[in-house]
């Protein structure tokens, strides 16, 4: 599948600060776990999450739950780490490598391209065959490098990533991370979608997923990537 982005999509003038995209990432590392994991349908609270991240077990959930905070902590720091050391390349091995942290515990085989069928709740659209999976990537990464705007380039490959469903299980979680590779090492700030906005950022996916059209992804994502961004801090040039 090609992926054609509309010219208004790759039009992003944000002055780039890595020495600021780093720290907020570090400083809200907290918001971002609660975030992505509530996403997920996680039920542990703000509090909770950060009572757990602080190395204090919580009571009264099941300990699905609590891994899955603390593998969405480790891939954070990984993604941290890499960024820091600019170490981060946008491939097939830190794609999987994140995906084995997220997924630990969850998915039938973390860290590796899925080897069967899998489904989407919510829409019609299936994913491609497991046997297509490697010449997708392949393909489908080497048309987003050629995506000028490195924020252009991070939304789709969350979408690309989503889309496909390379692995098992925690696809978005995978791919958000991905994403927020390419935006720190350019000096932007992390994709950090609010769990307040869940309705919203469903409803997207899916209309994408129908779809199958990255423009339609966008005419969503990047509008609320920009918006926070500005409030953040980061200046449109």
């Amino acid at each position: 599948m090609n992926i054609n982005i509309n010219p208004e999509y790759s039009d992003f003038k944000l002055s780039p600060d890595r020495e600021l995209s780093y720290f907020l990432a570090k400083k809200d590392k907290v918001s971002y776990v609660y975030n992505v994991v509530n996403l997920e349908g996680n039920p542990m609270t703000f509090p909770e999450v950060k009572t757990l991240l602080e190395g204090v077990t919580v009571g009264g959930h099941k300990i699905e739950d609590e891994r899955q905070v603390l593998s969405q902590e480790k891939s954070l720091e990984l993604l941290l780490s890499l960024v820091k050391e600019n170490n981060f390349e946008l491939n097939r091995k830190t794609f999987s490598d994140f995906n084995l942290l997220v997924a630990e515990g969850e998915s039938l085989a973390p860290g590796s391209f899925r080897t069967g069928r899998v489904t989407i709740g919510g829409t019609d659209y299936v994913p491609p065959e497991a046997a297509r999976l490697s010449r997708i990537f392949e393909k489908g990464l080497n048309d987003i490098k050629t995506l000028e705007n490195p924020i252009t380039r991070a939304l789709v490959f969350f979408g690309f990533g989503s889309l496909n469903q390379f692995f098992w299980d925690g696809n978005k979680r995978t791919s958000r991370l991905m994403a927020n590779g390419i935006l720190m090492q350019n000096g932007y700030p992390v994709l950090n979608i609010k769990a307040e906005d869940k309705l919203d950022f469903n409803k997207a996916m899916i209309k994408f997923y129908d779809s199958r059209d990255y423009n339609v992804l966008l005419s969503w994502l990047a509008h609320y990537y920009r918006e926070r961004a500005v409030k953040m801090g980061f200046k449109e040039s």
